[in-house]
């Protein structure tokens, strides 16, 4: 009943921008800003898109990658941003593109392959964007059907089990061959599960279970769900939300699930009266910032505390005081949801509006009390990484790609203006980091320990960079021990890659 409920509000509210944004600014007209402003703003290049597969090119490789980053580096993200002549509206709305880098003593080579979603399956027949995505609704698009039928796939991916999954985060996940790239099709946990959403950051704790969510906004629901080692579903509970918010991402701790609700809540009447999926949301700062903690052994047994009124897209991780009444968690904290609403829009037709730069910031929550306490620590900065074996322990090394640039530096401060990697010992606060110059962008920054008996923050660092100057993209390795120092190596393919969201190390 519940998922009926979710997938009729679903398409009584389709996703993306009202009739009147339409009007106003044709695709065209969308297409053709974004062309203009690419001369002025260069760095621009990496959110052209591609509209067909890559092929396997080999990079040129400068420094020597070590034997544990022999393997396989992928990224997800959105890359067709263009069908037909006609622009998405916003970032998100891309189809997704998962890029492989395979990285070996004889070299590194890079590929990309879109994933077959049903989505791309029939806007690719049509020759147009024949579905509405997050933030496009053209007139003459299909109405939403359900939530698979416009699953873009382009979020994040994650390797549990014997299989990798493309995610997004408003329906399912979806099953990926991740030595071929060849799209397998969606997975169903549980035939009355079909088609509920399966956020795009699942946490797997160093036992090997997997925690996840997913926000179903019309109905008001938050699904939880729970995956053994092996990959097979060990429990799903959905539970009731009042003032659901727009939700990306949770933290987990031994004992408790911490989700961070912003004042950026779904208004079920904006929907009814014809308002997109975003515009449907309300910004409600007396709200403040809710945060709800579940029991991992009692779903049902809700908490909730307070923070001040703030925006949210990423944590980086929690644990819990050995009596399990005091959680710690890192998280990146804006003002408000203006790169949601406006920044990352406007970005696609080359309209630039920085939004006040994110910052990290360390919570204490006292279960005791129902106090919570935070932090900011002033760093601008996105994408928080740990070593993955302290998923739900106490960390501390937090990894993170930072914006440290002065603020004419002509790149924005939005969700990938970022030029820095950056390692914070969340204890001290003492910070080292690497700055590539005002003229790069910087993507996400994946942990991988040097060897399984390494201590916590030994091993490397391994992402992407693009060089607007070069016009190519870098993969780049650190050692996570000595970031200051610079890559130990980089392999440069020439020509830009699409810039991406989300990737995973996959060891030979």
């Amino acid at each position: 009943m519940q998922r009926r409920s979710f997938i009729a509000a679903l398409g009584a509210a389709p996703f993306g921008l009202t009739l009147t944004d339409v009007m106003a600014a044709t695709p065209d007209a969308w297409a053709a800003g974004f062309a203009a402003a690419c001369a002025q703003y260069p760095w621009l290049a990496g959110y052209q898109g591609v509209s067909a597969d890559m092929p396997t090119r080999a990079l040129k490789v400068e420094g020597r990658f070590p034997p544990a980053l022999h393997g396989a580096f992928y990224r997800n993200g959105p890359a067709r941003h263009e069908i037909g002549g006609v622009r998405y509206h916003h970032l998100f709305d891309g189809d997704g593109m998962i890029q492989r880098y395979d990285i070996s003593e004889q070299g590194v080579t890079h590929r990309g392959v879109f994933v077959r979603t049903d989505k791309f399956i029939a806007d690719t027949a049509a020759g147009r964007p024949l579905r509405a995505t997050f933030g496009t609704a053209n007139p003459d698009m299909e109405p939403v059907a359900s939530p698979d039928s416009i699953n873009v796939a382009n979020t994040s991916l994650v390797m549990h089990g014997d299989e990798m999954l493309a995610l997004w985060e408003g329906g399912s996940a979806t099953r990926v061959d991740p030595d071929s790239l060849r799209t397998l099709g969606v997975q169903t946990w549980r035939d009355d599960y079909k088609g509920m959403p399966f956020s795009a950051h699942p946490k797997v704790e160093p036992d090997g279970t997997l925690w996840n969510f997913g926000v179903s906004s019309a109905a008001g629901l938050l699904t939880v769900y729970c995956m053994g080692p092996d990959g097979a579903l060990k429990r799903v509970e959905t539970l009731k939300v009042p003032d659901v918010a727009m939700v990306h991402d949770f933290a987990v701790t031994q004992r408790h699930l911490v989700f961070l609700l912003p004042p950026f809540v779904y208004d079920v009447e904006r929907s009814r009266a014809g308002m997109a999926f975003l515009d449907s949301h309300v910004w409600r700062p007396e709200l403040g910032m809710r945060v709800l903690v579940l029991d991992k052994d009692d779903l049902t047994r809700m908490r909730w505390l307070q923070l001040p009124a703030g925006f949210v897209f990423h944590l980086g991780n929690a644990w819990s005081s050995p009596d399990g009444q005091e959680v710690h968690l890192d998280y990146i904290r804006s003002d408000d949801a203006t790169v949601v609403t406006t920044s990352l829009r406007e970005l696609m037709r080359g309209q630039i509006r920085p939004s006040p730069g994110a910052r990290f910031t360390q919570v204490q929550l006292n279960l005791r009390t129902g106090r919570a306490k935070q932090f900011s620590t002033g760093h601008v900065a996105e994408f928080p990484k740990i070593d993955p074996r302290r998923t739900a322990q106490r960390h501390h090394a937090l990894f993170m790609v930072a914006h440290t640039a002065p603020s004419s530096s002509g790149t924005p401060q939005s969700l990938n203006g970022f030029d820095t990697v950056m390692r914070v010992d969340t204890d001290s606060g003492q910070v080292e980091q690497y700055r590539f110059g005002h003229r790069t962008l910087v993507e996400e920054h994946v942990f991988v320990p040097a060897s399984a008996s390494a201590r916590e923050g030994e091993g490397w660092l391994i992402g992407t960079v693009f060089d607007v100057d070069a016009g190519c993209t870098r993969l780049t390795a650190f050692d996570a021990q000595q970031v200051a120092a610079g890559p130990v190596a980089m392999a440069s393919l020439n020509g830009v890659a699409p810039l991406g969201l989300h990737g995973l190390f996959r060891p030979a």
